[in-house]
């Protein structure tokens, strides 16, 4: 099966600075694949580039949705998120004084269809596409255990239910390909068990995850592939076994050395 993204020798700079290097890694459709490295290693700049918010200044992006793929490097994040990628942040980025379901109802528009004369004229058409954002920003909290809170601020939520609330906004633009940036950052151990299930719950629903996270552990217990990244370039790729064991990994955590003490 080809994969649903394939990253082809991509690289970032900016000025003189070379935050990715000739990368190049695919991502199996249906799986949980984890971007893995040190502080600084470049792999935000590669969610950056995949979402749209950075052009890579060299290399290739195929993303294959469905049947068919394209080159998307370049092009801007509002079209990355209509062909099906969304993605989160490291820093959560919420409206935090609209309530939890305004938030969604947010990510879920860009798979409305109403114009602007729609919208000022309230016809219709207009009136029963705003029930079914309604109706399926509800789902999507309801999916993340969140219902309860839907007409509380965004700002009330505990921090770990804020991260679930992101991730519903995300999943609210009905995505192929969901990013996760650090989504365990902050969490405590009944959080992230949470999010464990969470994770292969959206997994279920034919969405393909890339995740970038610092908990090992939880790296290697959901992630079926790993990709390690240092100073931006590639170092390895496999399974959790091999990169736990590779002396290269080891180097790049604990410092020159470790792999051999």
């Amino acid at each position: 099966m080809e994969p649903i993204l394939r990253v082809d020798g991509v690289s970032k700079k900016f000025g003189g600075l070379m935050a990715l290097s000739d990368v190049s890694f695919d991502v199996a459709r249906g799986r949980i694949l984890g971007l893995i490295g040190p502080n600084g290693a470049g792999k935000t700049t590669m969610f950056n580039c995949v979402a749209g918010l950075y052009r890579p200044t060299e290399g290739t992006l195929v993303f294959r949705p469905g049947d068919r793929g394209r080159e998307v490097q370049g092009l801007k994040p509002e079209k990355m998120t209509a062909l099906g990628v969304a993605r989160t942040f490291q820093n959560i980025r919420l409206f935090s004084s609209l309530t939890v379901l305004d938030n969604v109802r947010i990510g879920r528009h860009c798979r409305t269809s109403s114009n602007f004369f729609g919208a000022v004229l309230r016809t219709r058409s207009q009136r029963a596409e705003e029930r079914r954002i309604i109706d399926d920003a509800m789902s999507w909290l309801d999916f993340v255990g969140l219902g309860a809170s839907a007409l509380q601020p965004a700002a009330s939520l505990a921090y770990g239910d804020q991260r679930r609330l992101e991730i519903a906004r995300a999943l609210a633009t009905d995505p192929k390909l969901l990013l996760l940036d650090e989504p365990a950052a902050g969490m405590n151990p009944k959080e992230t068990e949470a999010l464990v299930d969470l994770i292969h719950a959206i997994l279920a629903k034919d969405v393909t995850v890339v995740l970038i996270e610092h908990d090992m552990k939880l790296v290697m217990r959901i992630c079926e592939h790993l990709v390690v990244l240092d100073h931006g370039v590639k170092i390895a790729e496999g399974g959790p076994a091999a990169i736990r064991e590779n002396p290269e990994v080891i180097e790049a955590y604990l410092g020159k050395g470790a792999a051999h003490a």
